[in-house]
């Protein structure tokens, strides 16, 4: 060994000693962690948004602006949504965490988006806010978590059905992986599709380009590429089962010949994986929840068979009385089918919230007197019916999939099944009451309702946080009053007499303005003070304000029920002079000029007015009064339709709620 090897050898061994007794440097992340008050909670979930991180700042804990890793939420459903990859065992932010962070403060404005296309993507996720549906596991029992674990993979089997019936399973995949505001739009979207009210009839603004032509799967491509496809099919000689629910058409074996067939023929993979996991999800339970596992093993056979009738009396028989857990998982409400005929694909999970109960106790008494003043007003043909239907139960929503899942808001009232025995007999029926009642939401709605209306009526009657649920606990126990989705005239249903789009929409205009009528009808029984009534109508209004700025057809012509509904109604109160429009008068806010006026003591008997027209509609299957009040209040040209056009430009500045869900295990 040469002199300077030697030397080389014993200067490498005092480096090593050195280091050996230096002290011990910090890990990277907490050395060289930046403080995480780059961005506001505001624009921290606005960002993560958009790129497509499942991310969300629930709360600012101490109000120092900083984001500390107890009020990180990690989202479902995104790539990377294990906690795991966010936060380490002991609680920290993980290397992950701080690089994507970096990368959130420093990507580039929505204003250098390299395409128009890609702008228009931007401007399409502005338009929603994301907003937290929060769950907390850590106490629930070792079966509970299974629970919820099956239901979260059953939740993305739903949501790969939901994109079958829609056409887009294989889109996603074609979007370049570095378009992250494009993925996030599909993810929110369930589809390529823009729905904002902003950007959805923009022919550039897609998620991919080029922009693929808007076709559902559950019809043939060809009977789709001419108008008039639904009529077309409702006339063929096998029309009863080419509109039957539960199955998609195909070409049939003849020349120019459809066929019907069956959901669980048509993806029968991905229908028994759901089943599976419903399986798996029953089977941890033992005795403890018979009711719930009794309906998911109904529901998984549903699956399998496409038969969901024993599914439907099973979940029926599940309540607020015999489980602490809610759920459905089946193909139930028809809106995402441009014919309003093929029941979509929808999850949810939800916990049951006991304050239903006392509210069950109040109004139970009361059904069969509800259901008589309804067939008063409803007038010949139709007459009062011995109502069975089981009120609300109040749920809180754990997780929302497929259908249930929207671009932007929540159902927060649902009434199911639709059709068949257990409907006739009254279904069931629950209330969302965990949504739209966080301090995000409440401020958002306190913008709009100053930009609507005028200073005096906006300082009267604010909501106490419970008229939201009231109207939607009302609303859906009203589908099971007077003329609802079975009921006949002259051996015609509703969707027969009016058309599937017009029969949707009139059932949820009778169910939303009785429920704002029956308001006075139990105030006068000591169930309301005159007080709960306004602040419920109050509440009837700016939901109804919320529909109508979404506009009144989807891009392809496919009417909105909620937003066709939500026009009739405020028109209607227009006309009867409890709502008054001041052209000249400033809104409360200060800013905007033009206010809406309410006259809270006529606004009853306007809601009792619109209540005998559409019910008599309804009752004796009167389609051209229907096509009356569309043609007046939805597609009308005098001054309504310009006070329409302020109401939705005001509402829209506003982003609407965008449901994210999160669950700590």
């Amino acid at each position: 060994m040469t002199k300077a090897n030697r030397l080389r050898i014993l200067l490498w061994l005092g480096l090593v000693v050195l280091a050996a007794c230096a002290p011990a440097k910090k890990p990277a992340d907490s050395a060289a962690a930046p403080r995480l008050d780059a961005m506001t909670r505001e624009a921290f979930n606005r960002k993560a948004a958009e790129l497509y991180l499942p991310l969300f700042w629930r709360e600012d804990v101490n109000k120092d602006g900083v984001l500390q890793p107890g009020e990180l939420a990690v989202l479902w459903g995104y790539p990377e949504d294990s906690v795991a990859t966010w936060r380490d065992a002991a609680g920290a932010f993980t290397p992950h965490f701080f690089a994507a962070y970096t990368k959130m403060a420093t990507a580039p404005s929505a204003a250098a988006t390299p395409t128009h296309r890609q702008e228009l993507v931007v401007q399409e996720l502005a338009q929603g806010a994301p907003t937290l549906v929060y769950t907390d596991l850590s106490k629930d029992s070792a079966a509970e978590k299974a629970l919820v674990q099956h239901m979260l993979t059953a939740a993305k089997l739903i949501e790969k059905l939901y994109a079958r019936q829609n056409g887009v399973l294989d889109l996603q995949e074609q979007i370049p992986v570095d378009d992250l505001a494009s993925h996030a739009m599909f993810r929110r979207n369930q589809s390529v599709f823009c729905e904002g009210p902003k950007t959805e009839k923009d022919p550039e603004c897609s998620a991919l380009a080029p922009k693929p032509l808007n076709r559902v799967g559950l019809y043939p491509a060809s009977q789709q590429d001419t108008p008039g496809f639904c009529e077309r099919i409702g006339k063929a000689p096998n029309a009863a089962a080419l509109m039957d629910h539960f199955s998609i058409v195909t070409e049939g074996p003849r020349p120019a010949s459809l066929q019907a067939v069956p959901f669980s023929v048509a993806w029968k993979e991905d229908m028994s994986a759901v089943a599976a996991e419903l399986d798996a999800a029953a089977d941890g339970f033992g005795s403890e929840e018979p009711a719930l596992t009794t309906y998911l093993r109904a529901a998984a056979a549903g699956f399998r068979s496409n038969d969901w009738e024993p599914a439907n009396r099973a979940w029926k028989a599940m309540n607020a009385h015999n489980s602490r857990w809610y759920t459905r998982v089946a193909p139930d409400e028809v809106y995402s089918d441009p014919c309003a005929w093929k029941a979509a694909f929808a999850l949810q999970l939800a916990r049951i919230n006991p304050d239903s109960l006392a509210w069950q106790q109040k109004l139970e008494p009361l059904k069969a007197e509800m259901e008589k003043q309804i067939a008063v007003l409803a007038g010949a043909p139709y007459k009062a019916r011995d109502v069975q239907f089981a009120l609300p139960d109040f749920v809180d929503v754990v997780l929302n999939a497929g259908d249930q899942r929207k671009p932007s808001g929540a159902t927060i009232g649902q009434s199911l099944p639709n059709w068949g025995p257990v409907a006739q007999s009254g279904g069931r029926t629950v209330t969302m009451t965990n949504l739209y009642t966080d301090p995000d939401s409440r401020a958002r709605r306190d913008v709009q309702d100053a930009a609507t209306f005028c200073a005096a009526s906006n300082a009267l009657y604010h909501d106490t946080g419970r008229e939201t649920t009231i109207n939607s606990l009302l609303h859906e126990a009203a589908h099971n009053l007077g003329p609802s989705h079975d009921y006949a005239v002259r051996g015609k249903t509703a969707s027969i007499a009016f058309g599937g789009p017009m029969a949707s929409t009139l059932e949820e205009l009778k169910a939303q303005n009785t429920a704002l009528y029956l308001t006075s009808f139990l105030a006068a029984r000591g169930i309301f003070t005159q007080e709960d009534v306004y602040r419920i109508l109050r509440d009837g209004l700016t939901w109804a304000f919320g529909h109508i700025s979404r506009g009144m057809y989807t891009t392809d012509g496919t009417p909105r029920n909620y937003s066709q509904l939500a026009a009739i109604q405020v028109g209607s109160f227009i006309d009867s002079g409890a709502l008054t429009w001041h052209a000249d008068e400033t809104a409360a806010n200060g800013e905007d000029k033009g206010c809406l006026e309410v006259d809270y003591p006529k606004f009853p008997a306007a809601v009792e007015a619109l209540e005998k027209t559409v019910l008599a509609i309804k009752g004796s299957a009167d389609r051209a009064g229907a096509e009356r009040l569309k043609a007046r209040y939805v597609d009308g040209k005098d001054a309504y339709a310009d006070i329409k056009a302020t109401i939705s430009a005001r509402y829209q500045r506003t982003p609407r709620a965008v449901f994210v869900y999160s669950i700590n295990p």
